[in-house]
């Protein structure tokens, strides 16, 4: 019999299978928001209701012109998975709540390398009062992401006259806000 998995194992274990629904050709994420030990809402990356997304279309325009992956979402027929689980709770349920982030290379069906939120997913959890982001990059051990990190990086870019910051993607090896 095999060990029983701790709390952020089991809900990243969750977030894996909500990332199978994702309609993404490049990266399929899921997103699960837990408070008080209670799932809230989930998502998956995929385009807004009732819009053809890329499953079934074939075709991913970003994949077309070799944008890479951090860039151009304009252009992304997607909603993030952590976008969707957001729209899919109410701001007191995701206050002070933990999200758990999961994704997949299409491409190979390894776990992403680095499964971080973008910069713009940053900014809707900053809001959303979401208190926790938990992550496991590819290989590597659980990382418990503190959005008050974004803030304080988002604040610094600010002062510097930048629109963001300019590292969005963050160093999973260190220890953000004291937790790893």
């Amino acid at each position: 019999m095999s060990a029983r998995p701790g709390k952020d194992e089991y809900y990243l274990n969750i977030a894996r299978e909500v990332c199978r629904r994702g309609t993404c050709l490049r990266r399929q994420y899921g997103a699960v928001i837990v408070n008080d030990d209670q799932i809230v809402s989930t998502g998956y990356a995929g385009a807004p209701r009732g819009v053809a997304n890329c499953v079934d279309l074939g075709r991913c325009l970003r994949e077309e012109l070799a944008i890479p992956a951090g860039q151009r979402y304009e252009l992304c027929r997607s909603v993030h998975a952590e976008m969707n689980a957001v729209i899919h709770a109410s701001r007191a349920q995701t206050l002070g709540a933990t999200l758990y982030l999961a994704g997949i290379e299409v491409a190979s069906g390894l776990p992403t390398a680095h499964p971080e939120p973008c910069l713009l997913c940053r900014r809707v959890i900053i809001n959303a009062g979401i208190a926790r982001v938990v992550v496991q990059p590819r290989g590597r051990e659980i990382v418990s992401l503190n959005p008050e990190d974004w803030m304080n990086e988002e604040n610094e870019a600010a002062r510097q006259g930048l629109a963001g910051p300019a590292l969005v993607r963050v160093q999973l090896g260190r220890e953000p806000g004291g937790e790893a």
